[in-house]
């Protein structure tokens, strides 16, 4: 089988590696029917998180389940499932608590980059679809691995409610479906951060009513003159630098709520200006196998159509193109197909 494997700084390789097999009896493969470049892979291909062995790449995946553990049982081969890029057993206090990302026994989905995969626990991370969907929901369906996930958590998160005035900070996949997240949630007002036409454009169509190109304090200025000096309820925080979390803090008034999604990275809060500023913060890995259930129903029932952010649709063997074209921002997400 070839995969994506990362060697280094944008050195991407689409090469031979080992089959996936069931391991433990909690396990199963399953055949990719599409899986995708991340926002987050870009972390490591940029050499920001350093890359110190080959690494096979991808943890965004759907497809047909081709092989279950002897202890799987309600996950049956034939099936088409989404999961989530971290296992979990569901069954856990944390999972109860609906933290799957934070699950007793979680383990990382790496290396969905491939034409199959292992997924352990899989009971508990898998969920199946009403029945096997026709090719143009794929897409869509595809976002829900990660996404649309982190986008809906974000804006749970953030508590977007009926009425509120919501600004998203980050224009990427999830920052657009952040943006649709709090449409669905019925956000009266949603300011998208963003100064690029093409992501712009995709915002608004999910849902922004304004837009804004300014960052950092520009950004809070603008946020503030937007909303009569107040700021908004709810800030969705989804690209994790130190400028877009100090930009969320800033834009919120007392009492309102941020939330953090993007990968930190270099974020530093200092105490007092939090201590004064009155917001609630919540954030983290998404647990996105929370809402796979209601999500996959929006998408199945055609109210929500989250893959538009996929804007590049290549082969695997491809990837590497994948790669570069989200690093150079040709593209808001690649959609790659085994």
């Amino acid at each position: 089988m070839q995969g994506a494997v990362l060697y280094g700084p944008r050195d991407v390789r689409f090469e031979e590696r080992a089959a996936p097999r069931i391991i433990a009896p909690t396990d199963a493969v399953i055949k990719i029917s599409a899986t995708c470049v991340c926002g987050s892979d870009l972390w490591p291909y940029r050499g920001i998180n350093p890359t110190t062995e080959p690494t096979p790449m991808g943890h965004e995946y759907c497809g047909i389940v081709e092989e279950v553990g002897r202890a799987v049982t309600s996950i049956k081969p034939g099936q088409f499932v989404i999961g989530s890029f971290f296992a979990s057993d569901n069954t856990c206090p944390h999972c109860h608590a609906g933290y799957q990302t934070s699950c007793q026994h979680k383990e990382f989905v790496g290396g969905a980059q491939a034409p199959s995969l292992r997924v352990p626990l899989a009971d508990g991370t898998l969920v199946v679809t009403p029945e096997i969907p026709s090719p143009d929901l794929i897409p869509s369906l595809l976002a829900l691995s990660d996404v649309m996930g982190t986008g809906w958590f974000a804006a749970e998160a953030a508590n977007v409610k009926a009425g509120a005035t919501v600004a998203v900070v980050g224009d990427g996949a999830v920052g657009l479906l952040g943006v649709l997240s709090a449409k669905q949630m019925g956000a009266a007002r949603i300011i998208a951060m963003s100064r690029h036409p093409s992501r712009q454009k995709l915002a608004r169509e999910f849902g922004a009513t304004d837009i804004v190109t300014e960052r950092g304090d520009e950004g809070v200025a603008r946020i503030k003159d937007l909303t009569r000096g107040v700021g908004a309820d709810a800030v969705l925080e989804c690209v994790g630098t130190q400028e877009s979390m100090m930009q969320a803090i800033r834009s919120t008034h007392p009492g309102g709520y941020v939330s953090y999604v993007g990968v930190p990275h270099g974020v530093q809060v200092a105490g007092q200006e939090l201590f004064f500023s009155h917001v609630h913060l919540h954030g983290g890995p998404a647990p996105v196998r929370r809402y796979l259930p209601e999500l996959i129903d929006l998408v199945w029932k055609r109210k929500i159509n989250p893959g538009k952010v996929f804007d590049l649709t290549l082969p695997l063997e491809q990837v590497a193109e994948g790669y570069r074209a989200m690093d150079e921002r040709r593209a808001i997400k690649t959609l790659l197909r085994p």
